[in-house]
Protein backbone atom coordinates (compact mmCIF):
# COMPACT_ATOMS: atom_id res chain seq x y z
CA UNK A 1 0.00 0.00 0.00
CA UNK A 2 1.89 3.00 -1.24
CA UNK A 3 0.78 6.62 -1.21
CA UNK A 4 0.19 8.53 -4.45
CA UNK A 5 3.39 9.59 -6.14
CA UNK A 6 4.06 13.06 -7.53
CA UNK A 7 2.62 13.71 -10.99
CA UNK A 8 4.55 12.45 -13.96
CA UNK A 9 5.43 14.60 -16.96
CA UNK A 10 2.66 15.31 -19.44
CA UNK A 11 2.88 14.13 -23.03
CA UNK A 12 2.97 17.12 -25.42
CA UNK A 13 -0.10 17.65 -27.59
CA UNK A 14 -2.66 16.38 -25.10
CA UNK A 15 -5.69 18.65 -25.31
CA UNK A 16 -9.46 18.66 -25.27
CA UNK A 17 -9.41 17.96 -29.00
CA UNK A 18 -7.48 14.72 -28.62
CA UNK A 19 -9.78 13.36 -25.88
CA UNK A 20 -13.07 14.91 -27.05
CA UNK A 21 -14.52 11.54 -28.18
CA UNK A 22 -13.89 10.04 -24.72
CA UNK A 23 -15.51 12.94 -22.88
CA UNK A 24 -18.42 12.97 -25.36
CA UNK A 25 -19.12 9.26 -24.81
CA UNK A 26 -19.04 9.70 -21.02
CA UNK A 27 -21.32 12.73 -21.40
CA UNK A 28 -23.82 10.64 -23.39
CA UNK A 29 -23.78 7.79 -20.86
CA UNK A 30 -24.29 10.13 -17.89
CA UNK A 31 -27.03 11.99 -19.80
CA UNK A 32 -29.01 8.75 -19.91
CA UNK A 33 -28.11 8.19 -16.25
CA UNK A 34 -29.68 11.54 -15.31
CA UNK A 35 -32.70 10.80 -17.47
CA UNK A 36 -33.33 7.42 -15.83
CA UNK A 37 -32.81 8.72 -12.27
CA UNK A 38 -35.40 11.45 -12.78
CA UNK A 39 -37.95 9.54 -14.85
CA UNK A 40 -39.53 7.93 -11.79
CA UNK A 41 -40.55 11.27 -10.34
CA UNK A 42 -42.04 12.44 -13.62
CA UNK A 43 -44.43 9.48 -13.85
CA UNK A 44 -45.31 9.33 -10.15
CA UNK A 45 -48.76 10.97 -10.51
CA UNK A 46 -49.65 8.56 -13.32
CA UNK A 47 -48.50 5.54 -11.31
CA UNK A 48 -50.71 6.61 -8.42
CA UNK A 49 -53.68 7.12 -10.76
CA UNK A 50 -53.37 3.67 -12.40
CA UNK A 51 -56.00 1.46 -10.68
CA UNK A 52 -54.58 -1.73 -12.17
CA UNK A 53 -51.15 -1.19 -10.63
CA UNK A 54 -52.36 -0.82 -7.05
CA UNK A 55 -49.80 1.86 -6.32
CA UNK A 56 -50.05 3.89 -3.10
CA UNK A 57 -48.00 6.82 -1.75
CA UNK A 58 -46.38 4.47 0.78
CA UNK A 59 -45.39 2.07 -2.01
CA UNK A 60 -44.05 5.00 -4.02
CA UNK A 61 -41.68 5.87 -1.18
CA UNK A 62 -40.58 2.26 -0.80
CA UNK A 63 -39.85 1.90 -4.52
CA UNK A 64 -37.87 5.14 -4.43
CA UNK A 65 -35.82 3.79 -1.54
CA UNK A 66 -35.12 0.56 -3.43
CA UNK A 67 -33.83 2.59 -6.35
CA UNK A 68 -31.45 4.53 -4.13
CA UNK A 69 -30.34 1.36 -2.33
CA UNK A 70 -29.52 -0.21 -5.70
CA UNK A 71 -27.47 2.87 -6.56
CA UNK A 72 -25.54 2.53 -3.31
CA UNK A 73 -24.74 -1.15 -3.97
CA UNK A 74 -23.81 -0.42 -7.59
CA UNK A 75 -21.47 2.43 -6.66
CA UNK A 76 -19.66 0.38 -4.01
CA UNK A 77 -19.30 -2.68 -6.24
CA UNK A 78 -18.23 -1.02 -9.48
CA UNK A 79 -15.03 0.56 -8.19
CA UNK A 80 -13.51 -2.78 -7.26
CA UNK A 81 -14.93 -4.71 -10.24
CA UNK A 82 -13.83 -2.28 -12.92
CA UNK A 83 -10.10 -2.85 -12.41
CA UNK A 84 -10.75 -6.58 -12.79
CA UNK A 85 -13.20 -6.62 -15.71
CA UNK A 86 -12.17 -3.37 -17.41
CA UNK A 87 -13.72 0.07 -17.50
CA UNK A 88 -15.21 -0.07 -21.00
CA UNK A 89 -17.29 -3.24 -20.43
CA UNK A 90 -18.33 -1.98 -16.98
CA UNK A 91 -19.52 1.37 -18.37
CA UNK A 92 -21.46 -0.35 -21.15
CA UNK A 93 -22.77 -2.96 -18.70
CA UNK A 94 -24.01 -0.27 -16.32
CA UNK A 95 -25.94 1.46 -19.12
CA UNK A 96 -27.37 -1.89 -20.24
CA UNK A 97 -28.39 -2.71 -16.66
CA UNK A 98 -30.46 0.41 -16.06
CA UNK A 99 -31.99 0.07 -19.53
CA UNK A 100 -33.11 -3.48 -18.69
CA UNK A 101 -34.44 -2.19 -15.39
CA UNK A 102 -36.50 0.39 -17.28
CA UNK A 103 -37.91 -2.37 -19.51
CA UNK A 104 -38.92 -4.37 -16.41
CA UNK A 105 -40.75 -1.29 -15.12
CA UNK A 106 -42.52 -0.82 -18.46
CA UNK A 107 -43.81 -4.42 -18.27
CA UNK A 108 -44.51 -4.42 -14.51
CA UNK A 109 -47.93 -5.89 -13.62
CA UNK A 110 -47.77 -4.66 -10.03
CA UNK A 111 -45.80 -2.50 -7.60
CA UNK A 112 -43.50 -5.36 -6.52
CA UNK A 113 -42.19 -5.94 -10.04
CA UNK A 114 -41.90 -2.20 -10.56
CA UNK A 115 -39.75 -2.01 -7.41
CA UNK A 116 -37.56 -4.85 -8.67
CA UNK A 117 -37.09 -3.01 -11.95
CA UNK A 118 -36.10 0.19 -10.16
CA UNK A 119 -33.64 -1.71 -7.95
CA UNK A 120 -32.07 -3.27 -11.05
CA UNK A 121 -31.88 0.15 -12.68
CA UNK A 122 -30.33 1.54 -9.49
CA UNK A 123 -27.47 -0.98 -9.69
CA UNK A 124 -26.53 0.34 -13.13
CA UNK A 125 -27.14 3.97 -12.24
CA UNK A 126 -24.97 3.77 -9.13
CA UNK A 127 -22.15 2.05 -11.00
CA UNK A 128 -22.00 4.40 -13.97
CA UNK A 129 -21.19 7.68 -12.23
CA UNK A 130 -17.89 6.67 -10.56
CA UNK A 131 -16.84 4.86 -13.74
CA UNK A 132 -17.47 7.94 -15.87
CA UNK A 133 -15.61 10.12 -13.39
CA UNK A 134 -12.63 7.76 -13.34
CA UNK A 135 -12.43 7.64 -17.16
CA UNK A 136 -12.64 11.43 -17.50
CA UNK A 137 -10.03 11.93 -14.75
CA UNK A 138 -7.62 9.63 -16.59
CA UNK A 139 -8.05 10.99 -20.11
CA UNK A 140 -8.76 14.71 -19.52
CA UNK A 141 -6.01 17.29 -20.14
CA UNK A 142 -4.17 17.77 -16.82
CA UNK A 143 -4.75 21.51 -16.55
CA UNK A 144 -8.45 21.14 -17.40
CA UNK A 145 -9.31 18.02 -15.39
CA UNK A 146 -11.87 19.73 -13.14
CA UNK A 147 -13.47 21.49 -16.10
CA UNK A 148 -13.81 18.13 -17.85
CA UNK A 149 -15.47 16.71 -14.73
CA UNK A 150 -17.88 19.64 -14.56
CA UNK A 151 -18.61 19.36 -18.29
CA UNK A 152 -19.48 15.69 -17.92
CA UNK A 153 -21.70 16.42 -14.93
CA UNK A 154 -23.78 18.93 -16.93
CA UNK A 155 -25.14 15.92 -18.78
CA UNK A 156 -26.79 14.61 -15.61
CA UNK A 157 -28.88 17.77 -15.30
CA UNK A 158 -29.59 17.81 -19.05
CA UNK A 159 -30.83 14.23 -18.72
CA UNK A 160 -33.05 15.22 -15.79
CA UNK A 161 -34.58 18.03 -17.82
CA UNK A 162 -35.12 15.60 -20.72
CA UNK A 163 -36.89 13.18 -18.38
CA UNK A 164 -39.21 15.99 -17.28
CA UNK A 165 -39.99 16.80 -20.91
CA UNK A 166 -40.69 13.16 -21.77
CA UNK A 167 -42.89 12.73 -18.73
CA UNK A 168 -44.91 15.85 -19.51
CA UNK A 169 -45.42 15.02 -23.20
CA UNK A 170 -45.59 11.21 -23.38
CA UNK A 171 -47.28 10.09 -20.16
CA UNK A 172 -50.55 12.09 -20.48
CA UNK A 173 -51.08 10.97 -24.08
CA UNK A 174 -49.72 7.41 -24.12
CA UNK A 175 -49.44 6.34 -20.48
CA UNK A 176 -46.59 5.92 -18.00
CA UNK A 177 -45.34 2.65 -19.49
CA UNK A 178 -44.15 4.41 -22.65
CA UNK A 179 -42.02 6.74 -20.55
CA UNK A 180 -40.19 3.72 -19.17
CA UNK A 181 -39.90 2.28 -22.69
CA UNK A 182 -38.06 5.49 -23.58
CA UNK A 183 -35.61 4.45 -20.86
CA UNK A 184 -34.62 1.44 -22.99
CA UNK A 185 -33.11 3.75 -25.63
CA UNK A 186 -29.69 3.88 -23.90
CA UNK A 187 -29.21 0.15 -24.59
CA UNK A 188 -29.87 0.77 -28.28
CA UNK A 189 -28.07 4.10 -28.70
CA UNK A 190 -25.27 4.30 -26.14
CA UNK A 191 -24.12 0.71 -25.54
CA UNK A 192 -22.95 0.00 -29.13
CA UNK A 193 -21.12 3.35 -29.26
CA UNK A 194 -19.42 2.72 -25.91
CA UNK A 195 -18.29 -0.80 -26.84
CA UNK A 196 -16.91 0.38 -30.17
CA UNK A 197 -15.34 3.75 -29.35
CA UNK A 198 -14.69 4.11 -25.60
CA UNK A 199 -11.02 3.29 -24.99
CA UNK A 200 -9.97 1.01 -22.18
CA UNK A 201 -7.75 2.37 -19.42
CA UNK A 202 -4.08 1.81 -20.31
CA UNK A 203 -3.41 0.89 -16.67
CA UNK A 204 -6.10 -1.79 -16.73
CA UNK A 205 -4.78 -3.14 -20.04
CA UNK A 206 -1.29 -3.37 -18.55
CA UNK A 207 -2.62 -5.19 -15.49
CA UNK A 208 -4.35 -7.67 -17.81
CA UNK A 209 -1.02 -8.47 -19.49
CA UNK A 210 -1.69 -6.50 -22.69
CA UNK A 211 1.20 -3.98 -22.75
CA UNK A 212 1.09 -3.41 -26.52
CA UNK A 213 -2.58 -2.37 -26.40
CA UNK A 214 -1.89 -0.19 -23.35
CA UNK A 215 0.90 1.60 -25.20
CA UNK A 216 -1.29 2.06 -28.30
CA UNK A 217 -4.12 3.67 -26.32
CA UNK A 218 -1.67 5.91 -24.45
CA UNK A 219 -0.11 7.04 -27.74
CA UNK A 220 -3.47 7.69 -29.42
CA UNK A 221 -4.73 9.92 -26.61
CA UNK A 222 -1.36 11.49 -25.69
CA UNK A 223 -1.21 9.77 -22.31
CA UNK A 224 1.94 8.64 -20.57
CA UNK A 225 2.57 4.94 -21.08
CA UNK A 226 1.48 3.15 -17.89
CA UNK A 227 3.94 1.39 -15.62
CA UNK A 228 3.31 -1.35 -13.10
CA UNK A 229 3.23 1.16 -10.22
CA UNK A 230 0.05 2.80 -11.51
CA UNK A 231 -1.70 -0.31 -12.82
CA UNK A 232 -4.32 -1.99 -10.63
CA UNK A 233 -3.32 -5.36 -9.24
CA UNK A 234 -4.80 -8.44 -10.90
CA UNK A 235 -6.50 -11.30 -9.13
CA UNK A 236 -9.38 -11.72 -6.71
CA UNK A 237 -7.29 -10.86 -3.64
CA UNK A 238 -6.58 -7.42 -5.10
CA UNK A 239 -10.25 -6.46 -4.72
CA UNK A 240 -9.83 -6.34 -0.93
CA UNK A 241 -6.37 -4.80 -1.08
CA UNK A 242 -7.72 -2.07 -3.36
CA UNK A 243 -10.23 -1.03 -0.68
CA UNK A 244 -7.62 -1.38 2.08
CA UNK A 245 -5.25 0.90 0.13
CA UNK A 246 -7.73 3.76 0.59
CA UNK A 247 -6.64 3.78 4.26
CA UNK A 248 -2.89 3.69 3.63
CA UNK A 249 -0.67 6.24 5.43
CA UNK A 250 -1.80 9.71 4.43
CA UNK A 251 -5.28 8.48 3.49
CA UNK A 252 -6.59 7.20 6.83
CA UNK A 253 -8.29 10.50 7.56
CA UNK A 254 -8.55 11.88 4.01
CA UNK A 255 -10.74 9.02 2.79
CA UNK A 256 -13.39 9.35 5.56
CA UNK A 257 -13.41 13.13 5.08
CA UNK A 258 -14.12 12.70 1.37
CA UNK A 259 -16.92 10.31 2.30
CA UNK A 260 -18.43 12.87 4.67
CA UNK A 261 -18.22 15.61 2.04
CA UNK A 262 -19.89 13.34 -0.52
CA UNK A 263 -22.56 12.35 2.01
CA UNK A 264 -23.35 16.00 2.75
CA UNK A 265 -23.31 16.91 -0.95
CA UNK A 266 -25.70 14.19 -2.05
CA UNK A 267 -27.93 14.82 0.97
CA UNK A 268 -28.29 18.36 -0.38
CA UNK A 269 -28.73 17.33 -4.02
CA UNK A 270 -31.44 14.75 -3.37
CA UNK A 271 -33.02 16.51 -0.41
CA UNK A 272 -33.40 19.82 -2.21
CA UNK A 273 -34.44 18.18 -5.50
CA UNK A 274 -37.17 16.27 -3.67
CA UNK A 275 -38.49 18.97 -1.35
CA UNK A 276 -37.77 22.34 -2.96
CA UNK A 277 -41.27 22.74 -4.47
CA UNK A 278 -42.93 21.89 -1.16
CA UNK A 279 -40.54 24.14 0.77
CA UNK A 280 -41.41 27.05 -1.51
CA UNK A 281 -45.13 26.31 -1.24
CA UNK A 282 -44.82 26.31 2.55
CA UNK A 283 -43.11 29.70 2.21
CA UNK A 284 -46.20 31.10 0.49
CA UNK A 285 -45.47 30.73 -3.22
CA UNK A 286 -48.03 29.30 -5.66
CA UNK A 287 -47.96 25.67 -6.82
CA UNK A 288 -46.97 26.59 -10.41
CA UNK A 289 -44.15 28.84 -9.21
CA UNK A 290 -42.94 26.21 -6.75
CA UNK A 291 -42.63 23.56 -9.49
CA UNK A 292 -40.87 26.06 -11.77
CA UNK A 293 -38.25 26.61 -9.06
CA UNK A 294 -37.08 23.03 -9.63
CA UNK A 295 -36.40 23.73 -13.30
CA UNK A 296 -34.59 26.96 -12.41
CA UNK A 297 -32.30 25.32 -9.84
CA UNK A 298 -31.34 22.61 -12.37
CA UNK A 299 -30.57 25.27 -14.97
CA UNK A 300 -28.31 26.88 -12.39
CA UNK A 301 -26.70 23.50 -11.86
CA UNK A 302 -25.67 23.26 -15.52
CA UNK A 303 -24.07 26.71 -15.43
CA UNK A 304 -22.45 25.92 -12.10
CA UNK A 305 -20.69 22.80 -13.38
CA UNK A 306 -18.89 24.83 -16.05
CA UNK A 307 -18.04 27.73 -13.75
CA UNK A 308 -16.83 25.48 -10.93
CA UNK A 309 -14.81 23.31 -13.30
CA UNK A 310 -12.93 26.28 -14.72
CA UNK A 311 -12.42 27.81 -11.27
CA UNK A 312 -11.18 24.50 -9.85
CA UNK A 313 -8.60 24.10 -12.59
CA UNK A 314 -7.23 27.49 -11.57
CA UNK A 315 -7.61 27.52 -7.79
CA UNK A 316 -8.00 23.85 -6.82
CA UNK A 317 -11.09 21.67 -6.50
CA UNK A 318 -10.97 21.62 -2.68
CA UNK A 319 -11.06 25.40 -2.38
CA UNK A 320 -13.90 25.75 -4.87
CA UNK A 321 -15.93 22.90 -3.36
CA UNK A 322 -15.58 24.34 0.16
CA UNK A 323 -16.53 27.85 -0.99
CA UNK A 324 -19.47 26.54 -3.00
CA UNK A 325 -20.76 24.57 0.00
CA UNK A 326 -20.63 27.73 2.12
CA UNK A 327 -22.39 29.79 -0.56
CA UNK A 328 -25.06 27.07 -0.73
CA UNK A 329 -25.55 27.45 3.02
CA UNK A 330 -25.94 31.22 2.59
CA UNK A 331 -28.46 30.72 -0.22
CA UNK A 332 -30.49 28.28 1.86
CA UNK A 333 -30.60 30.67 4.81
CA UNK A 334 -31.63 33.60 2.61
CA UNK A 335 -34.53 31.53 1.26
CA UNK A 336 -36.00 31.53 4.76
CA UNK A 337 -37.07 35.13 4.10
CA UNK A 338 -40.25 36.05 2.24
CA UNK A 339 -38.84 37.38 -1.03
CA UNK A 340 -40.47 38.87 -4.14
CA UNK A 341 -40.99 36.20 -6.80
CA UNK A 342 -38.34 37.58 -9.20
CA UNK A 343 -35.76 37.79 -6.41
CA UNK A 344 -36.62 34.25 -5.30
CA UNK A 345 -36.09 32.94 -8.84
CA UNK A 346 -32.70 34.66 -9.01
CA UNK A 347 -31.62 33.33 -5.63
CA UNK A 348 -32.76 29.81 -6.51
CA UNK A 349 -30.75 29.98 -9.75
CA UNK A 350 -27.48 31.02 -8.09
CA UNK A 351 -28.04 28.51 -5.29
CA UNK A 352 -28.27 25.86 -8.01
CA UNK A 353 -24.99 27.15 -9.44
CA UNK A 354 -23.33 26.45 -6.08
CA UNK A 355 -25.21 23.41 -4.75
CA UNK A 356 -24.76 20.82 -7.49
CA UNK A 357 -21.19 21.72 -8.40
CA UNK A 358 -20.07 21.72 -4.76
CA UNK A 359 -20.78 17.99 -4.82
CA UNK A 360 -19.20 17.49 -8.27
CA UNK A 361 -15.96 19.17 -7.18
CA UNK A 362 -15.66 16.65 -4.34
CA UNK A 363 -15.30 14.11 -7.15
CA UNK A 364 -12.84 16.39 -8.96
CA UNK A 365 -10.70 16.58 -5.82
CA UNK A 366 -10.39 12.79 -5.50
CA UNK A 367 -7.79 12.27 -8.27
CA UNK A 368 -5.48 14.61 -6.34
CA UNK A 369 -5.79 12.34 -3.30
CA UNK A 370 -5.56 8.88 -4.87
CA UNK A 371 -3.03 7.32 -7.21
CA UNK A 372 -4.20 6.19 -10.68
CA UNK A 373 -4.43 2.59 -9.45
CA UNK A 374 -6.67 3.66 -6.55
CA UNK A 375 -8.83 6.09 -8.50
CA UNK A 376 -11.73 3.89 -9.63
CA UNK A 377 -12.02 2.21 -6.23
CA UNK A 378 -11.73 5.53 -4.40
CA UNK A 379 -14.37 7.22 -6.53
CA UNK A 380 -16.63 4.19 -6.24
CA UNK A 381 -16.56 4.38 -2.46
CA UNK A 382 -16.90 8.17 -2.40
CA UNK A 383 -20.04 7.99 -4.52
CA UNK A 384 -21.28 4.85 -2.74
CA UNK A 385 -21.08 6.34 0.74
CA UNK A 386 -22.49 9.54 -0.70
CA UNK A 387 -25.56 7.56 -1.74
CA UNK A 388 -26.35 7.17 1.95
CA UNK A 389 -26.81 10.95 1.91
CA UNK A 390 -29.09 10.51 -1.09
CA UNK A 391 -31.25 8.23 1.06
CA UNK A 392 -31.13 10.47 4.12
CA UNK A 393 -31.80 13.75 2.27
CA UNK A 394 -35.39 13.09 1.13
CA UNK A 395 -36.24 11.44 4.48
CA UNK A 396 -34.74 14.33 6.45
CA UNK A 397 -36.57 16.89 4.35
CA UNK A 398 -39.85 15.12 4.98
CA UNK A 399 -39.16 14.86 8.72
CA UNK A 400 -38.46 18.55 9.20
CA UNK A 401 -41.40 19.55 7.01
CA UNK A 402 -43.89 17.47 8.98
CA UNK A 403 -44.81 20.54 11.00
CA UNK A 404 -44.99 22.75 7.90
CA UNK A 405 -41.97 24.81 8.99
CA UNK A 406 -40.15 25.73 5.76
CA UNK A 407 -37.61 27.82 7.65
CA UNK A 408 -36.44 24.78 9.59
CA UNK A 409 -36.09 22.87 6.32
CA UNK A 410 -33.84 25.53 4.79
CA UNK A 411 -31.80 25.71 8.00
CA UNK A 412 -31.31 21.94 7.99
CA UNK A 413 -29.94 22.01 4.45
CA UNK A 414 -27.69 24.96 5.36
CA UNK A 415 -26.18 22.92 8.23
CA UNK A 416 -25.53 20.03 5.82
CA UNK A 417 -23.72 22.43 3.48
CA UNK A 418 -21.49 23.69 6.31
CA UNK A 419 -20.68 20.06 7.18
CA UNK A 420 -19.64 19.43 3.58
CA UNK A 421 -17.41 22.52 3.55
CA UNK A 422 -15.72 21.54 6.82
CA UNK A 423 -15.02 18.00 5.62
CA UNK A 424 -13.58 18.87 2.21
CA UNK A 425 -11.41 21.73 3.48
CA UNK A 426 -9.72 19.38 5.98
CA UNK A 427 -8.62 16.88 3.29
CA UNK A 428 -5.40 18.66 2.21
CA UNK A 429 -4.55 19.42 5.86
CA UNK A 430 -4.61 15.78 6.95
CA UNK A 431 -2.74 14.73 3.78
CA UNK A 432 -0.04 17.35 4.32
CA UNK A 433 0.47 16.43 7.99
CA UNK A 434 0.66 12.67 7.44
CA UNK A 435 4.14 11.41 8.46
CA UNK A 436 6.34 10.61 5.48
CA UNK A 437 3.65 11.36 2.88
CA UNK A 438 3.94 13.96 0.18
CA UNK A 439 0.54 14.63 -1.40
CA UNK A 440 0.80 14.54 -5.14
CA UNK A 441 -2.09 15.71 -7.34
CA UNK A 442 -2.95 13.70 -10.40
CA UNK A 443 -2.86 16.73 -12.63
CA UNK A 444 -3.47 20.43 -12.71
CA UNK A 445 -4.03 22.40 -9.48
CA UNK A 446 -3.25 20.44 -6.36
CA UNK A 447 -5.32 19.99 -3.23
CA UNK A 448 -4.10 23.33 -1.93
CA UNK A 449 -4.61 25.13 -5.22
CA UNK A 450 -0.99 25.10 -6.36
CA UNK A 451 -0.43 23.96 -9.92
CA UNK A 452 1.52 20.78 -10.30
CA UNK A 453 4.77 21.17 -12.20
CA UNK A 454 4.65 20.18 -15.84
CA UNK A 455 7.67 19.21 -17.87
Amino acid sequence: MTPPSPPAPTVPGRSFRTVAPVIALCWLAVFFDGMDVNVYGTVMPHLLDDPGLGFTPAMAGTVGSWTTFGMLVGALACGTLTDWLGRRPMVAGSVLLFSVGSAVCALAPDAAVLGAGRFLAGLGLGGLMPLGLAVVAEFAPPRSAALATGLMMTSYHAGGMAATGIGLTVAPEHGWRWVFWAGVLPAVVAVPLLLKWLPESPGVLLAKGRPAEAAAVAHRYRLLEPVAAVAPEAGARSRLSAVASLFAPGLRLATPLLWVASFAGLLLVYGVSTWLPELMRASGYSLSSSVAFLMVINAGGIVGMLVAGRASDRFGAVRVSALWFLLTACGALLLRASLPLAVAYGLIFVTGVWLFSAQAMVYAAAPGVYSPAQRATGLGWITGVGRVGAVVGPWLGGAVLTGGNAGLGFTTFAVAAVLGAAAIVLVPLVRRRAPGVRPGPAAGPGLDGATAPQT
